[in-house]
C-alpha cells in the first residue's frame, strides 16, 4: 500500500498542472523537479506575475513560470546582469570611477558614471573586451540585504557618494538589496540570472552620451554609456541591420533632401513646414478628415489659451502643469495656459445649451493645436516636439453605447492604418496608475468597458498594469514599422472622471440629468510624429497618393517643352500634383536627381511624344519605362493616385 504525503504547497505552472511540495521551495528546486534541462536553462522565475531570483523562496500556494531564454521576460535580465558586468569592467578598468545608475532600456542598457576624463570610443573598445573576460569567469550573482547604515558606511568609504544618496533615499520601509558577482558588488533591487556567464556574447557597447544626476540640470553632469543586449547573436545582428537600416530612413536626413521641413534654435521643438511637407501635411490631415466626415463626427476648435481655472478644474493644472506653457494676462491678475490637450475645452462646447440622451452619440473632433513644455533633451526631430497637432476627438455617449462607439472606433482606425501601409499592430489596455483621478469603483467599470468592447471586436489584447491615464484606462495601438521597429500611435481611452469634474451632463428619458460618458480617441495621435514615422517607414517612397509631388515631366530635348507644358497644365487640371523639368541637362540627370527626391512617377517627353502625344513613364526604382497615349496616361494616373478616402478626401477643405 501507497501513503500518500500530504502536501500544503501548490504550484501551479503554466500549463495548469500543479506540483505539491511539503515544505517551502526556490525557484531553483522548482525548475530542477520539472527536468534537468529546464533547470540548466533557468534564467528567473516569475512568481504571480513578478519576475524574481532563481533563489526565491516559495513559501505558499502559487502561480509559477520557469524565466529561459526564450521567455518574454528573460531579455531585461540579460540586459540588466549586462549593464552591471559593464560598471564592473569599467571600474576594474578606470580604478576611481563612480558608478550610478544602470538600468535595461528597450533594445538595451545603460549606465551613469562619474570620471573627470572623458571616456572615448576607443574605451569602449576596451570595456567591451573586459566585460567578455568578466562573462567568461561565470561568476554567481548573489543578494545580500543590508542595514541602512552599512550601506552608507560602504560606499561612502568606497568614495561611492552616488550611491550612499541613492541608499539614504530608499523608503525606511524597503530593504537595502546588494548584488555581488565576485568581488565586485552594487546596490540592486534585482532579479538577475544565476551568473555572469548567462549574459552570453551577444552584446555590443553602442554609443556615449552626457547625462545630468536624477534628470535635473542642476546636478554634476555624468557620463553615460549605452549598451544593447540579444539571446544570440542572429539577433544581434538583426538588431544592428535595423540600426543600420533606421539611419538611412532618418526623417530628419530626408526631410532635408526632400525639401520637407526644417528646425532651428530660434523655435525649438516647433517645425518649419516647406511646400513639400506642408503638401504632404494636408494630404495626411484631409484623408484624415475625409474619413471623420464619413463617420458623422462634428469638427470643432477650441482656442489656444485658457484661463487656468479650467485646467484646475479638469485637474490637467495639478497633474501636467509642470510640462504646460503658460501666460500672465491682465497686468499678472490672471494665469493663462497654452492648451497641451484639447479635451477640456471639447466639454466646453458640449456644455453650451441642454443636451438630451437622443442627441448622443456626439463625436466631436479637432485638429487641435497643442503645446508642451518637453525638456531640450528629448527633443527628437519631429518624432517629439513642443508645438503639434492632434487628430483628437471626443465621444459623449451613454454608458450602454460604449461597446458599439468602441467597435466603431476599432474598425476606422485599423482601417485607416491598413490605409497607411500598417497591417502589423499590437493592441494593449493601460490600467489604472498609482496617481490618478476616481475612485477604485469607477476604474473597475472603466476597465471591464474596455475589456468587454475589445472582446467584442475580435481584438486580441496584452494588458498594462499601471499605464493608464490619470483619468481613465486606455487602449493603445502600437503599429510595426517596414524594419519591425513599433511605434504607439492611436489610443481610445474610457473616462468617467471629467464629465464629472466639469460637469458635463444630458437629459436623460426619465427627464432627469445624467453624466455622459467621455471616449478620447485618436487615430494618428501627433500628426508631427505620424509623418515623421511615415517618412522612415517608407523611406521618403510615398504611395502614390500621399506623395507631396506625385509627377514630374521632364524633357529629353528642348523641342519638348512646348508639349511638356500641356501635360503638366493636364496633369494639374486632373488633381494630380506635378511638376516640370525642361533644364537644358541631360535625361539620365534629371532622372537621378528626382530619384533622389523621391518623385513616383516621371513622364519623359522627347520629340517623338510631342509628335505623337505619348508619355513615357518611369516609376521610382524601375528600369523600365510605359509609353501611353496622353488621355490614357490622364487616366492610369488618376486612378493610382486617388485617396483611399476617395473623391471626399480632395474636396474637404484645408
Amino acid at each position: 500500500m501507497v501513503t500518500s504525503v500530504t502536501s500544503n504547497i501548490a504550484i501551479t505552472l503554466p500549463d495548469g498542472s500543479v506540483r505539491e511540495f511539503d515544505r517551502p521551495v526556490t525557484g531553483a528546486e522548482i525548475a530542477a523537479s520539472i527536468g534537468p534541462r529546464l533547470a540548466k536553462d533557468a534564467l528567473a522565475v516569475k512568481l504571480d506575475g513578478q519576475v524574481k531570483d532563481l533563489t526565491t523562496t516559495v513559501t505558499g500556494d502559487t502561480k509559477i513560470e520557469i524565466v529561459t531564454r526564450g521567455h518574454p521576460d528573460a531579455l531585461e535580465i540579460i540586459r540588466h546582469d549586462a549593464a552591471h558586468v559593464m560598471a564592473e569592467a569599467v571600474q576594474e578598468l578606470y580604478p576611481g570611477t563612480q558608478v550610478t545608475i544602470g538600468p535595461a532600456i528597450a533594445n538595451g542598457f545603460y549606465y551613469d558614471f562619474a570620471r573627470e576624463t572623458p571616456f572615448t570610443p576607443d574605451d569602449l573598445t576596451r570595456i567591451e573586451a573586459k566585460m567578455r573576460e568578466i562573462i567568461e569567469r561565470d561568476r554567481p550573482f548573489t543578494r545580500e540585504v543590508w542595514s541602512r547604515d552599512e550601506a552608507v558606511r560602504f560606499f561612502t568609504e568606497k568614495g561611492e557618494r552616488f550611491k550612499a544618496e541613492l541608499v539614504g533615499a530608499i523608503p525606511e520601509d524597503q530593504q537595502i538589496s546588494i548584488y555581488r558577482q565576485g568581488d565586485w558588488l552594487d546596490l540592486c533591487r534585482g532579479p538577475h540570472a544565476p551568473s555572469t556567464g548567462r549574459v552570453g556574447q551577444a552584446f555590443k557597447l553602442m554609443k556615449l552620451a552626457g547625462a545630468y544626476w536624477r534628470g535635473d540640470s542642476k546636478n554634476p553632469m555624468l557620463q553615460r554609456i549605452y549598451g544593447t543586449a540579444w539571446r544570440d547573436e542572429k539577433e544581434l545582428k538583426a538588431y544592428l541591420h535595423q540600426l543600420e537600416e533606421a539611419e538611412k530612413r532618418d526623417h530628419r536626413r530626408l526631410g532635408k533632401e526632400m525639401d520637407l521641413f526644417h528646425l532651428q534654435e530660434e523655435a525649438v521643438g516647433s517645425v518649419f513646414w516647406h511646400p513639400k511637407g506642408w503638401t504632404l501635411y494636408r494630404t495626411l490631415e484631409n484623408y484624415i478628415r475625409a474619413k471623420l466626415q464619413a463617420d458623422d463626427y462634428v469638427e470643432v476648435r477650441t482656442p489656444q489659451l485658457i484661463d487656468s481655472s479650467l485646467f484646475k478644474a479638469s485637474g490637467h493644472w495639478d497633474m501636467y502643469g509642470d510640462n504646460m506653457f503658460k501666460v500672465e494676462a491682465d497686468e499678472g491678475q490672471k494665469l493663462l495656459g497654452i492648451k497641451p490637450m484639447n479635451c477640456p475645452g471639447h466639454v466646453q462646447i458640449f456644455r453650451q445649451g441642454l443636451r438630451s440622451y437622443r442627441d448622443l452619440p456626439i463625436r466631436m473632433a479637432e485638429f487641435g493645436s497643442c503645446h508642451r513644455n518637453e525638456p531640450s533633451g528629448a527633443l527628437h526631430g519631429i518624432l517629439r516636439v513642443r508645438a503639434f497637432t492632434q487628430d483628437d476627438a471626443h465621444i459623449f455617449c451613454t454608458e450602454e453605447q460604449v461597446p458599439s462607439e468602441a467597435a466603431n472606433y476599432f474598425k476606422l482606425q485599423l482601417g485607416v492604418y491598413k490605409d497607411l501601409g500598417f497591417e502589423d499592430i499590437n493592441v494593449k489596455l493601460a490600467l489604472r496608475p498609482d496617481v490618478r483621478a476616481g475612485n477604485d469603483a469607477v476604474w473597475d467599470r472603466a476597465e471591464e468597458g474596455l475589456r468587454e468592447a475589445l472582446r467584442s471586436a475580435g481584438l486580441e489584447f496584452e494588458e498594462l498594469p499601471g499605464e493608464g491615464a490619470f483619468y481613465g484606462p486606455k487602449v493603445e495601438f502600437h503599429l510595426t514599422d517596414a524594419i519591425g521597429r513599433t511605434w504607439q500611435c492611436g489610443t481610445l481611452q474610457l473616462d468617467f472622471v471629467l464629465p464629472e469634474r466639469l460637469d458635463a451632463s444630458y437629459i436623460g428619458e426619465d427627464s432627469q440629468r445624467h453624466r455622459p460618458v467621455m471616449l478620447h480617441r485618436a487615430i494618428l495621435g501627433s500628426l508631427e510624429r505620424f509623418i515623421g514615422m511615415l517618412i522612415e517607414h517608407y523611406a521618403g517612397k510615398f504611395p502614390l497618393w500621399l506623395a507631396p509631388v506625385q509627377a514630374v515631366v521632364c524633357t529629353i530635348t528642348n523641342e519638348a517643352d512646348g508639349y511638356a507644358a500641356e501635360v503638366l497644365k493636364a496633369l494639374k487640371t486632373k488633381g494630380i500634383r506635378a511638376g516640370i523639368d525642361t533644364r537644358n541637362e541631360k535625361i539620365n540627370l534629371k532622372v537621378r536627381e528626382h530619384s533622389l527626391q523621391k518623385v513616383p512617377l516621371l513622364l519623359v517627353v522627347g520629340k517623338r511624344e510631342a509628335e505623337e502625344r505619348t508619355v513615357a513613364i518611369r516609376t521610382l526604382g524601375g528600369k523600365d519605362q510605359e509609353v501611353l497615349a496622353l488621355d490614357a496616361a490622364l487616366t492610369k494616373l488618376v486612378e493610382e493616385a486617388r485617396s483611399p478616402a476617395g473623391d471626399r478626401a480632395f474636396d474637404s477643405p484645408f
